[in-house]
């Protein structure tokens, strides 16, 4: 197939590239590199059957050749991190909205099938964890930035899901929970990067509020490995899918499982969130999946535990130092 990456060039969608131009198909990536980056790619360039786009997919005359010549859609492009959210929400709800908006238009346009990258974030503060698919979504008052980024995504789903009742375009949401690997940055927030590299450093390790609040963690070729199996069933077409991992672990134990696989002398130190964001930030107390409607249509299930995905991250770093 021709496939086509939008967002290609940061964190999944290079890990996606890769798996795709390794099954043998074409990958195609449009990234404006607004958070991705080119060092993410650049092992990939001299397979003839990849291609790094460098522009905006809200530039329709970019973006509609490619969309006419592909045979389906990732959908990544998207404002990423806590801390850009915050720091920025103006840029998370236009990037966000915007770009969905123009890709499910000429995916439309040319009937080809679309598969969107959501979030767990659209749950908020909704605490029947773990959290179904059809659970509701409790987010907080528009004054808080920090809900920006899940209101964008939840009309991002609301408008894919609306093409495919009203016009019967297949389209697939899947919602992405807490995903890890190598190439992910410590920029934005990033929790695993951000104390991987802290620990190695032998910094504090900086833990966000008082520790408790719980995740899952699942590794980037098993998040691949799920985007790649679902547009090959048609039952998913229409349909939110969780994807994610199936331990669950709270960010103080987290911090010191890192420690200690790194070896390291860091000391875990505990920041208020008002300190670390902004006044009034609220966080979700649990964010656990569901996964089994995703186990049901696809068989899937992920293979990389969790302290494996800490090893591999810690020796991602080591190897590259330079990357933040």
């Amino acid at each position: 197939m021709n496939v086509l990456i939008t967002g290609g060039s940061g964190f999944v969608g290079s890990h996606l590239a890769e798996r795709l131009l390794a099954d043998g198909h074409s990958a195609t990536l449009i990234d404006d590199l607004s958070t991705g980056q080119t060092r993410n790619v650049e092992h990939l360039e001299k397979n003839p059957k990849f291609h790094l786009i460098v522009e905006s997919i809200t530039n329709l005359q970019t973006l509609e050749p490619l969309v006419q010549a592909t045979d389906l859609i990732y959908h990544l492009a998207a404002a990423v991190g806590v801390k850009l959210i915050v720091s920025d929400p103006v840029a998370t709800i236009e990037t966000n909205i915007r770009g969905t908006e123009v890709a499910l238009h000429l995916a439309n346009k040319w009937r080809k099938p679309l598969l969107l990258t959501s979030t767990s974030e659209v749950y908020g503060k909704n605490s029947s964890s773990p959290f179904r698919e059809e659970d509701d979504m409790v987010f907080g008052p528009t004054t808080h930035s920090r809900w920006s980024y899940a209101c964008s995504k939840a009309i991002d789903e609301f408008l894919a899901i609306s093409y495919h009742r009203k016009k019967k375009l297949p389209v697939i949401v899947a919602r992405l929970f807490n995903t890890v690997g190598p190439r992910q940055t410590s920029q934005y927030g990033m929790v695993v990067p951000t104390f991987v590299r802290q620990a190695l450093q032998n910094a504090d390790i900086t833990v966000y509020g008082d520790g408790t609040q719980s995740r899952t963690f699942t590794y980037v070729t098993d998040v691949v490995e799920a985007l790649i199996r679902l547009p090959k069933h048609e039952q998913a077409f229409g349909e939110v899918f969780n994807i994610g991992g199936n331990r669950e672990i709270s960010i103080h134990q987290l911090a010191e499982l890192i420690k200690e696989r790194s070896k390291s002398s860091s000391k875990i130190v505990k920041i208020p969130y008002d300190r670390a964001y902004e006044p009034g930030f609220e966080d979700m107390p649990r964010r656990v999946p569901d996964i089994s409607k995703l186990a049901r249509v696809t068989g899937f299930s992920p293979k990389v535990s969790l302290e494996e995905i800490i090893d591999r991250v810690i020796a991602f770093f080591r190897s590259d130092p330079s990357f933040v």
